[in-house]
């Protein structure tokens, strides 16, 4: 699954100021700054916020953070297991097929979403 947008969906916890862009200057406030709220594209912030914001959604959900792998989350619900793996913006689910479904009802809820389709991989294992 891509997250759509992903940068934007950061919240910026520090105080950030930029100048006003250009054609969009106030007239009599030239010297005047923009104080932003959330995260945008090219702040060097951004993907510390964005990953700040999805771990704590995902941690919220009931997955539990690899040791091994910071970007790899896994959930067990009875004899049910799912891996999520996070890459940047895609993320990438493997495991119960109703878990999975599950997992993308709610992840669309909160972030706008694009479903890339199933991908196979097969590593010698009969699925």
């Amino acid at each position: 699954m891509d997250v759509k947008t992903t940068f934007l969906n950061g919240v910026v916890e520090e105080e950030v100021y930029l100048e006003q862009p250009l054609g969009f200057e106030t007239c009599d406030k030239q010297t005047h700054v923009c104080k932003l709220k959330k995260a945008l594209y090219g702040l060097k912030q951004a993907p510390r916020t964005w990953y700040r914001r999805i771990d704590s959604f995902l941690t919220g959900l009931g997955f539990t953070k690899s040791k091994a792998d910071a970007n790899l989350y896994y959930e067990v619900i009875d004899s049910g297991i799912l891996i999520l793996l996070l890459y940047v913006d895609d993320l990438f689910l493997t495991g119960d097929e109703e878990l999975i479904s599950e997992s993308k009802r709610e992840l669309s809820k909160e972030f706008k979403m694009k479903d890339l389709g199933a991908l196979h991989f097969f590593l010698g294992i009969e699925v």
